[in-house]
């Protein structure tokens, strides 16, 4: 197993301290404040640990304190409901005695029912752009000193951002950004790993989208952004082990505010998921 998979896949794996009570570590990191990805992948196999025979097919939640990546983190499991066909949980994330996270997630019977879903759009295929390496090499002096420490260490989801990397010519729309993300290596064929892992991902580029109809960056040293509260939906089943499409978008952004949406379709064209996120987005420069 790829290091930067075995990373994750320890930092998804939570001790149980009690009954619904699971504790929580980040990996050893440069960074200051806990990646937001971490606490809802975390938060996400807390709920999970505590539902049989379901997997999740929601999530929704909200960043209250910025997470102190040197502490455990606490999750603490309330089962709201057992139904025929649904669980619901609602997952308190806890540090220094304060909540820093709260999330309710909906667990679903497997059914059949009326299909569709919105085409994907038409891009080049993950092997038709160039490696991160090749795009880190080219956009790492842009970057912050943190995301150059995260970009130099083995990592566990890789990124291939279509907008940046794209053979021209490339038609695309100023509001939308495209970028194909798998995790470095093979996973366990374990579906519920897969969900804690997308959801993972999921927060890692959304809030970006918020400036790109701006053509500015959330990592400019006059932008204060953080994320203020996260919903993702599971539609059908895929692997994180396989490139998946992240196609997203910016409908608005006011008020220091930033709303995101994002469509998550794997590479035969079927979407799997789907994401939305409003984040802080306030120049203090």
């Amino acid at each position: 197993m790829a290091k930067g998979v075995a990373a994750l896949i320890d930092t998804l794996d939570l001790e149980q301290l009690e009954h619904n009570l699971f504790r929580g570590r980040s990996p050893n990191t440069t960074w200051q404040r806990v990646y937001g990805g971490q606490v809802i992948g975390q938060a996400l196999v807390a709920a999970c640990r505590t539902v049989e025979g379901r997997l999740a097919h929601s999530l929704h939640g909200y960043f209250m304190r910025p997470g102190d990546s040197k502490a455990p983190i606490i999750y603490e499991v309330d089962r709201l409901r057992d139904g025929k066909s649904f669980s619901t949980r609602f997952v308190r994330g806890i540090q220094h005695g304060q909540n820093i996270f709260a999330l309710t997630a909906s667990f679903h019977n497997a059914e059949g029912g009326v299909d569709h879903f919105m085409p994907m759009p038409i891009v080049p295929m993950p092997e038709d752009l160039p490696s991160e390496a090749q795009f880190t090499e080219r956009f790492i002096a842009s970057v912050p000193q943190a995301v150059r420490d995260y970009w130099s260490h083995e990592r566990a989801i890789e990124m291939r951002p279509v907008d940046q990397l794209a053979p021209q010519p490339f038609v695309r729309d100023d509001m939308t950004s495209c970028i194909w993300i798998k995790t470095t290596g093979a996973m366990p064929n374990d579906p519920i790993l897969h969900q804690c892992a997308l959801a993972y991902a999921s927060d890692m580029t959304l809030l970006d989208t918020a400036m790109v109809p701006h053509n500015r960056s959330i990592f400019e040293p006059s932008i204060q952004a953080a994320s203020l509260d996260h919903a993702l939906w599971f539609h059908r089943p895929f692997r994180m082990d396989e490139w998946l499409l992240y196609v997203q978008d910016s409908p608005s952004a006011c008020g220091a505010r930033g709303f995101t949406r994002g469509l998550i379709y794997t590479r035969d064209g079927t979407l799997v998921a789907s994401a939305t996120q409003e984040g802080l987005i306030r120049e203090i420069g």
